[in-house]
């Protein structure tokens, strides 16, 4: 495992060429595919990964060479809303190959937020014009006017769909109808492209390569809000700096497997994985029905509660070590005592493979010999306090938990 710090204000292309030459040379990685989001996949960013041999990419096209593809009928509108997945190739995209996916909720859910949008547009822009017309004795000016309507059009970027004339006698505005249009014919499209032939790569391990990029959203949500909290960092030294987030990057990777271990007494989809590999890339995914039936009946098979990750680990963290003492007969003698695990944190501990977890090994039920002698002792010293009437006599001493 190794992470790598960049200083603070670095682009994320930059970094790129740096660690594909790390994968080449420091890990000795004949063949690296690199899968990123089209904000770090420019194409300056992959013209630069085409100087390097057996390294091969996976990204998004942009919305502006999406627009082209239109205009020159290489990506056919038509023929992507009745086939989710279309392949093809282009001239700007030498060498590539472009797989176009269509999902129409997403399409539904684009049109609802821009029919959102313009309606949250001219509710304002009128609030502007009655105010206007209000104001008979002292006008707005239109310089007012003018900061007024900024202020509206440059939230959330409202000044697309809509068009403005501002004259003296007050403020008019109007739909872009040619422009929503042009935009909304492309709701719910997304093109995918990739250097990888089709022998190597289908087009459908193709969309699942790159909504794979999930799984790093998901780690970096972990390590900077959910579990791993990577901030704020007090260091003011580089090397520190850089230990403090390798070892954030460590207990995340410790974290993982005992997730996966414990998935079967989690609300978590055991299937994920699995399903993954053979669900339709493109279509919206949906639990599997060991997950349906986990949410429903909150109870696997075995009928104990389930819980989430957070809850069980507080669960598992009320079994204890403790250090007992006698405090008569034998001074001094001390011994250990584990509390007694429930149904749930046995089965837990099963999972993970550990009997109770101590530097993550397993320890043996089989007392050793030492341990045979001192229970020995134990059983002989408690047999003979029994025989007395001072109950006093006899009793143990919390002295730590471990």
């Amino acid at each position: 495992m190794a992470v790598e710090a960049s200083r603070g204000k670095t682009a994320d292309p930059t970094t790129i060429p740096d660690q594909v030459a790390k994968l080449r040379t420091r890990f000795h990685w004949e063949r690296v595919m690199v899968v990123g989001e089209r904000g770090t996949r420019t194409q300056t960013q992959i013209d630069s990964l085409k100087r390097y041999p057996g390294l091969g990419w996976i990204a998004a096209v942009r919305v502006e060479a999406l627009r082209k593809l239109v205009a020159t009928h290489t990506l056919d509108l038509a023929r992507v809303a009745h086939e989710p997945l279309a392949e093809m190739t282009s001239p700007p995209f030498p060498g590539e190959r472009l797989v176009a996916c269509y999902n129409p909720l997403v399409a539904q859910e684009r049109q609802r937020q821009r029919d959102a949008l313009l309606a949250a547009t001219e509710h304002d822009l009128a609030a502007i014009v009655r105010e206007g017309t209000r104001r008979t004795k002292t006008p707005l000016a239109p310089a007012e006017i003018g900061k007024k309507v900024g202020k509206v059009l440059h939230h959330s970027h409202r000044a697309k769909p809509c068009t403005r004339q501002l004259a003296e006698h007050g403020l008019s505005y109007a739909r872009r109808l040619e422009s929503i249009q042009r935009e909304a014919a492309l709701d719910g499209i997304y093109v995918i492209r990739t250097s990888e032939p089709a022998e190597r790569l289908s087009a459908e391990d193709t969309v699942r390569g790159y909504k794979n990029l999930a799984l790093v959203a998901r780690l970096l949500r972990t390590l900077k809000r959910i579990d791993i909290l990577v901030r704020p960092i007090y260091h003011h030294q580089d090397k520190r700096v850089r230990v403090h987030i390798f070892l954030c990057v460590l207990a995340y990777d410790v974290e993982w497997p005992r997730r996966q271990a414990l998935a079967p007494r989690l609300f978590d989809d055991e299937k994920l994985a699995q399903h993954r590999k053979t669900r339709d890339p493109v279509a919206p995914a949906q639990p599997s029905p060991t997950a349906q039936q986990k949410k429903a009946s909150r109870l696997p098979a075995a009928s104990q509660p389930l819980h989430s990750f957070h809850t069980r680990l507080a669960a598992l963290g009320t079994r204890c070590r403790n250090r007992c003492r006698v405090t008569s007969g034998l001074e001094g003698l001390t011994f250990y005592q584990l509390t007694e695990p429930t149904p749930l944190q046995q089965r837990a501990f099963q999972l993970l493979g550990l009997v109770f977890p101590v530097y993550g090994k397993a320890i043996s039920t089989e007392p050793s010999s030492s341990q045979q002698d001192t229970l020995f002792q134990w059983e002989e010293l408690r047999a003979n306090h029994s025989r007395r009437d001072d109950d006093t006599m006899f009793s143990c001493q919390l002295l730590g938990m471990g």
